[in-house]
């Protein structure tokens, strides 16, 4: 090994699994290990974990990160210069500042019981749904920090008597995390970053700050927020009693933010990242365009104090890989998730069987939470293999519907083509190992899928992030873009054109069944 031996390491703590990644130099992974942890489910709808099990997931996985490549040859110890942190986004808790136990489980972003929340307020409010879309981009929605933040305020006694004790401090996972790493009651640091802040209904776009009115109109006492940050600096050391202790925290973002940075998507481009759910986002520059289709106005990153911020509009689906679990898990048709991909190639087609997963209702650009999930088309001809083909079609529908709004919204001069005219998008997440996927993912767009060699692009963003602050990267050999795609699988559509409009027909008559679903009794 050299000596001049220079390691990023990244936290990537998500919604089903917490890993930590150890990169080299050349944003290589050299050490890395991922744990799943526990999802809770008490009633219909709700999800929520556990934060201090989210704790020690992030501690087991940088203590076994750096054993790996420690074995490998790594002097990870001497040439560790910073960790980057990227989170699963809107998930919302409450913990005590002078005990640091949590006042209640983490709220996670998919749960659906603020729904009489959100009707409230989109009763009372004079804006309706869309009330705080000028401050803040984002409609009055389950998902969103703020109406979990309500929610706990209203129903958990440990909160309210902590807030009137002035003892309560709120964080989405990121806050959890870096309050712990730097100390928890021994002087830990509560804040939280631009992008995970634009994802709690609270932050205003444009002053990167809490918004006064909105916290006002919600009652939400400012004292029990943390303080916002840019995604890209020196945040604080970690402190003793972690594995990696003195070494700095210097970047974080919520995770579709990170995975930008991952796929250096620069003004006009746009990347889809499947996960749990799956999540589009097109990079508008300096400029916020407020969306006519849908789709919400939020920011893409800051990379330092002083630099220049670059938005986004997001397209976001709530169930996405979730489906592929739920086969696994709640129908037993499947083993493992990787087990999809030969399944579904057993067919050539789905059968006419379309699967619209609205478990928890639909995100964009549907924005119903009294949707409900739904299968039809379903003949005695049906086998599990048309049912796992559906569910994998189902994903990209919901990726085509998005993107539809967006190439909307943006118009041609907010988007960049390629040489031939075309439009990219820019592929990550777990599920883009398979094939078939990405395949279906280009016919129905009619257009390619670009999936780089590293498909983990989460933590990636999240370690140049932090890379950056300690000028071990540059941003133009972050952004270097062109030397990506030469690395990367490019899909392209073999689907007729007649065919695709067909099958999106019958997809939209799918949606519009999954409507009013919500009060099915048991």
């Amino acid at each position: 090994m050299s000596k001049e031996e220079v390691f990023i390491g990244a936290i990537d703590q998500g919604t089903t699994s917490t890993r930590f990644i150890i990169y080299d130099k050349s944003a290589s992974p050299i050490g890395s290990h991922q744990v799943e942890f526990t999802q809770f489910y008490p009633e219909a709808g709700w999800v929520e974990h556990d934060p201090m099990e989210i704790l020690d997931s992030v501690r087991l996985c940088i203590a076994k990160a750096v054993d790996k490549a420690t074995a490998d040859g790594y002097n990870v110890d001497r040439g560790l210069k910073a960790i980057g942190l990227t989170n699963q986004r809107e998930t919302t808790l409450l913990w005590s500042k002078s005990t640091g136990c949590p006042l209640y489980n983490a709220i996670v972003w998919m749960d659906a019981r603020t729904s009489s929340v959100c009707r409230k307020l989109e009763k009372e409010l004079p804006g309706g749904r869309t009330h705080f879309v000028e401050s803040c981009g984002l409609p009055i929605s389950t998902y969103f920090s703020a109406v979990k933040l309500l929610w706990l305020m209203e129903n958990v006694d440990a909160v309210k008597a902590a807030i009137k004790k002035g003892d309560a401090l709120f964080g989405t996972i990121d806050t959890w995390l870096i309050w712990n790493l730097t100390g928890g009651i021994n002087g830990g640091l509560h804040v939280t970053d631009v992008s995970n802040a634009s994802r709690t209904m609270l932050m205003n776009l444009k002053t990167l700050d809490w918004d006064k009115t909105t916290l006002e109109t919600l009652g939400i006492p400012a004292e029990i927020l943390p303080k916002i940050v840019s995604n890209s600096e020196i945040i604080d050391k970690i402190s003793k009693g972690w594995p990696i202790p003195g070494i700095p925290i210097a970047g974080c973002l919520g995770d579709q933010h990170a995975a930008m940075v991952g796929q250096a998507c620069r003004m006009g481009e746009a990347k889809s990242t499947y996960g749990t759910g799956a999540f589009i986002l097109l990079n508008t520059g300096n400029e916020i365009v407020k969306s006519n289709h849908g789709l919400l106005s939020t920011l893409a990153f800051k990379l330092g104090p002083k630099a220049p911020t670059n938005y986004a509009l997001e397209g976001s689906i709530a169930i996405a890989g979730a489906a592929v679990q739920w086969l696994r898990d709640g129908l037993g048709i499947i083993s493992s998730a990787s087990e999809i991909e030969s399944l579904a190639l057993q067919v050539d087609s789905t059968g006419g069987v379309y699967f619209v997963p609205a478990f928890n209702g639909l995100f964009a650009p549907w924005w119903r939470d009294d949707a409900r999930g739904v299968c039809i088309g379903i003949t005695r001809f049906t086998s599990k293999a048309h049912i796992a083909r559906a569910v994998l079609e189902s994903m990209c529908f919901q990726v085509k519907d998005v993107l539809d709004s967006m190439h909307k919204d943006a118009g041609e001069k907010g988007e960049v083509k390629n040489e031939k005219g075309e439009f990219l998008l820019r592929v990550d997440g777990g599920a883009t190992v398979n094939n078939l996927l990405m395949q279906i993912q280009a016919d129905l767009l009619g257009s390619p899928v670009v999936r780089p060699a590293d498909i983990e692009t989460t933590a990636l963003g999240a370690a140049y992030a932090a890379g950056l602050a300690v000028g071990v990267w540059k941003e133009d050999e972050v952004f270097a873009s062109g030397e990506k795609i030469k690395t990367s699988t490019i899909f392209r559509p073999i689907l007729g054109e007649e065919l695709r409009k067909k099958k999106v027909d019958s997809w939209c008559k799918a949606v519009a069944r999954t409507f009013d679903l919500a009060d099915l009794s048991i």
